[in-house]
């Protein structure tokens, strides 16, 4: 009880020294808390990015290879043609199946991504159509859509001539539910639009069934019936995915495997370049200013020590051990450390605070070596597409929201405590050395 007192005793006595300690290690600490909480929120505005791409439910993506040039003879690549072509290699049924019976794989399903290439004497165009696994809508093209108007694809529409159509393909061309759209020469009932989010680059136009979509598809001038070009994956959880994508290539040479943690080298634009900021600049700058609140704290001890020899010698004369005044020293700079703890999470509260209000929307985009574009003679403007639909190289603008975690919180109180503590061990330091004759021979 007596060293409680005591304790508050000698910090109110120097309340503005105590004050003045504990606001240094605040700032130090509130820069840090600051720092991480703006590095969290762009690594989750990065993380959006890449979300808008796989939507929920989709851990791996697999695309087939490239297609073999077109054989002669095909009528691929004609002056005149209709023809419904993938920019993938065919996967086919069976290695589906075997990629659903994998080890962690929890759903699987696949897709088929197509381009109706239009070219003819009067007119020429192109648009992409998605065969959807109707058994699978949470997998796939579809799981991070809305349907705006209409309704979504059930089990009796899997043989059926119906379609979804892209909200923004459907202003273009002037769509409804009820209209119909023409592929291949096949009339589609138009029975929903969907509106895909805006990370995710540019959409599909129009989704067909499955079966729909083998039956009307071409590679390399010869149909794909029980094939499809891209699977997609969910993993058990995911601590598991690194695992099913290994097994994935194993099962599946050729493909390309994706991940969202395989793209997020690929992000680009002021998300990653400030992010890389906060991470460098920011990071050292915090490191710096930490260092200099626990110096100014120890050289603020160590000089309030040095005014104290008399009363600590005269302690020490009375029978208190040096343990026990050493003790005191760092009880004294422990409390001053928890106040300045305090201080500096509320100021890294105020810190995400003021970039979150302040920060702007920022551009960012997906596109790099390491995606898997298509890499065929397709019209300008598709070599960006993959994964059934998503355009990576589409700018998009993304909100930061800077979050401060109860780990952060832990480790700014942690680090005021050490920075008291390391002040109170070098001032009480010399105390522990002081004998108490060479104190007592200060007093006047």
């Amino acid at each position: 009880m007596f060293f409680v007192t005591y304790l508050r005793g000698e910090l109110r006595r120097r309340m503005r020294q105590a004050i003045f300690i504990a606001l240094g290690l605040a700032l130090g600490i509130g820069l840090v808390v600051t720092v991480a909480a703006a590095s969290s929120g762009f690594r989750k505005a990065q993380s959006d990015v890449l979300s808008g791409l796989y939507g929920i439910g989709t851990d791996v993506t697999v695309t087939g290879a490239a297609p073999a040039p077109p054989r002669p003879g095909s009528g691929v690549g004609g002056p005149t043609q209709d023809n419904m072509n993938s920019p993938y290699q065919g996967i086919s049924a069976s290695k589906l199946a075997g990629a659903a019976r994998l080890h962690d794989v929890a759903a699987a399903a696949g897709g088929l991504s197509l381009l109706d290439q239009r070219q003819t004497l009067s007119q020429s165009g192109s648009f992409w159509v998605d065969g959807v696994d109707i058994g699978h809508l949470s997998l796939g093209p579809l799981n991070g859509g809305t349907i705006t108007s209409g309704h979504s694809f059930t089990a009796a529409d899997a043989d059926a001539d119906v379609a979804l159509v892209d909200s923004g393909y459907a202003r273009a061309e002037g769509l409804t539910v009820g209209s119909t759209v023409t592929i291949q020469q096949i009339r589609y009932a138009v029975i929903g639009i969907v509106s895909q989010p805006q990370e995710g680059g540019n959409p599909t136009d129009v989704y067909v069934p499955l079966a729909r979509a083998q039956a009307i598809s071409l590679q390399n001038g010869v149909t794909m019936q029980n094939e499809v070009n891209t699977i997609y994956l969910t993993a058990t959880s995911a601590a598991d995915i690194s695992a099913v994508s290994s097994q994935v290539a194993r099962l599946l040479p050729g493909t390309t495997v994706t991940t969202a943690s395989s793209l997020a080298s690929d992000v680009t634009g002021s998300v990653k370049s400030v992010e890389r900021l906060v991470n460098d600049f920011g990071t050292w700058l915090a490191v710096l200013v930490l260092i200099a609140a626990f110096a100014a704290a120890c050289l603020l001890t160590a000089a309030a020590v040095a005014r104290r020899v008399r009363e600590f010698g005269t302690l020490k004369a009375i029978g208190w051990e040096s343990r026990r005044v050493v003790a005191q020293v760092l009880g004294e700079s422990l409390a001053i450390g928890i106040a300045g703890a305090v201080a500096g999470v509320g100021l890294g509260f105020a810190g995400a605070a003021i970039i979150a209000a302040v920060a702007p929307k920022l551009p960012a985009a997906v596109g790099g070596t390491n995606t898997p574009q298509v890499r065929t003679g397709l019209p300008p403007g598709v070599q960006s597409r993959m994964l059934g639909g998503a355009s990576l190289t589409h700018p998009m603008t993304v909100p930061v929201h800077p979050s401060v975690s109860v780990g952060m919180i832990i480790v700014g109180v942690l680090l005021a405590m050490a920075g008291g503590l390391l002040a109170g061990a070098l001032g009480s330091w010399r105390i522990a050395r002081l004998r108490p004759v060479d104190a007592l021979a200060r007093v006047a």
